[in-house]
């Protein structure tokens, strides 16, 4: 009996920490996607008008996580500063969500 409640105290933990988890689509579609578009090609209304690049250009796949995760958390240029609105996991979600669209 005691090791079946270990073993689903185990899955229950593993479960919760998979829905915690940062969700990296998710937090892309929204905060970004308004403006660096769906598929992350920065052609959106507002991403035309700001002449955003595109997330999968070899411009931007070629920077490191570290540069990519500096710009999301302190903003570059027009893009503001998602630092105080988003947790360091959720900011390392996205350049891992970012790397999903190289061209």
């Amino acid at each position: 009996m005691r090791s079946k409640v270990i073993a689903l105290l185990a899955i229950l933990t593993l479960i919760a920490a998979g829905a915690l988890a940062a969700d990296g689509p998710a937090t892309y579609k929204a905060k970004c996607a308004a403006c660096h578009g769906a598929d992350g090609s920065g052609q959106t209304p507002m991403g035309k008008s700001m002449k955003l690049r595109d997330l999968g250009s070899p411009e931007v796949q070629k920077q490191t996580d570290k540069e990519l995760y500096a710009w999301t958390a302190d903003g570059k240029g027009k893009m503001p500063a998602y630092k105080s609105k988003l947790s360091d996991a959720e900011i390392n979600a996205l350049v891992a969500h970012m790397r999903t669209f190289k061209n």
